[in-house]
């Protein structure tokens, strides 16, 4: 569940130059009440995300994407409004302006019929699978989504206790989805376009090097796709970051340009935290780890936390820091996901973090609120 909020809210769109397209998609819309003046497209190419835009004339719309491989696209529908005598882009978004198709090299038609979201995709094998995968995964979304109407409901009512029942059986529904769903998917269609996407699923962000067996069973093309060497580099790391490893060491510079390394905290129990000015489920998280600091700071424990903040980000990173009371060790290279050390511990969703005990090993990943006080408690006795 906290993953699934915090990934969420982590997704961030790079907007890149126009590229050698290698996929045409011809849109349409038929019947579709809401008024539609552009649509975008958000997608991954070569391990960056693209975002893309074309105009909608006569109810028909086009684009050129760089997709190679078989890859998610989420088109948005957008229309114009008046705001101070001004025609903008409402920036207003809800279900029925949003459709996610798969699509692959060459040239695919998509139809909106009655709604923007209700798409038919011709020419996509990847999006009959994607199709077929939905239908699969839909009775374990269709629970989740009860589920986390009542875990909202619970939170606001402060009803703490039943909440976290609520929270417990949410990720034991994500978890059975995943085995049961993409990774039965994954081990038993390894010729499909979706294999990959459903291995992807399946490995999550916990455990990824579990779906290394699945992986290897997939053909060579595959594992060697942009996507296939990003999901084997994920495994990699998992392999080196687990519970029981020896947390790898670096070094970045703090807030004042001095360089700290991981290391010169040994002997002490460290939780390396990995968080962001702009996460807000990070900033929402801070108030327990503050508590959790100043319970334990003079019993052996320290904090290093490591910022993805962006470039040119230094003054809200350091404004955070001193809204949040956050009184310990920062560092950061200021580049955003492609923080140096978010990258060699896999990081890719905030908040993150790995308490290490006073020799450096790895005891514990991804501790919130009670469950960091009581390992804390535990370990500190």
């Amino acid at each position: 569940m906290k993953k699934n909020i915090a990934v969420l809210s982590a997704l961030i769109i790079f907007i890149l130059p126009k590229v050698h397209s290698q996929t045409i998609v011809n849109g349409s819309l038929k019947k579709v009440k809401d008024t539609v003046n552009w649509v975008f497209a958000y997608y991954a190419a070569d391990g960056k995300r693209v975002t893309d835009s074309a105009e909608v004339k006569n109810n028909k719309y086009s684009f050129n994407l760089n997709v190679t491989e078989p890859t998610q696209v989420t088109l948005r529908a957008r229309k114009y409004e008046m705001k101070n005598g001004v025609s903008v882009l409402n920036n207003k978004t809800t279900k029925k302006d949003i459709a996610f198709l798969f699509l692959e090299k060459g040239k695919a038609s998509v139809e909106s019929v009655d709604s923007f979201s209700n798409v038919k995709v011709k020419g996509s094998k990847a999006n009959d699978e994607f199709v077929k995968l939905t239908a699969l995964a839909k009775p374990y979304n269709d629970k989740m989504q009860a589920l986390s109407m009542q875990y909202g409901a619970l939170l606001k009512e402060q009803k703490k206790d039943e909440a976290k029942k609520i929270e417990e059986q949410l990720d034991e529904l994500d978890a059975k989805l995943n085995d049961e769903v993409y990774g039965n998917y994954a081990k038993n269609n390894p010729q499909s376009p979706l294999a990959l996407y459903a291995l992807q699923r399946y490995a999550g962000y916990e455990n990824p090097e579990k779906a290394e067996p699945i992986f290897n069973t997939l053909p060579a093309s595959v594992q060697e796709s942009t996507a296939g060497a990003a999901l084997k580099n994920k495994m990699e790391v998992s392999k080196k970051t687990g519970i029981g490893k020896y947390a790898m060491n670096f070094t970045q510079n703090d807030t004042l340009g001095n360089p700290v390394s991981l290391s010169s905290f040994k002997g002490k129990y460290v939780l390396v935290d990995f968080w962001a000015s702009w996460c807000g489920p990070c900033r929402r998280e801070n108030p327990n780890v503050v508590k959790a600091y100043n319970k334990y700071k003079d019993k052996g424990f320290h904090i290093l936390s490591v910022s993805l903040d962006q470039p040119n980000a230094k003054d809200k990173w350091i404004k955070a820091i001193h809204d949040d009371h956050l009184t310990w060790t920062h560092v950061s290279d200021l580049k955003f996901w492609d923080n140096e050390v978010a990258k060699m511990y896999g990081i890719q969703a905030i908040p993150a973090n790995l308490l290490l005990d006073p020799e450096g090993k790895i005891i514990a990943k991804n501790l919130r609120g009670e469950d960091l006080d009581a390992k804390l408690a535990a370990v500190l006795k």
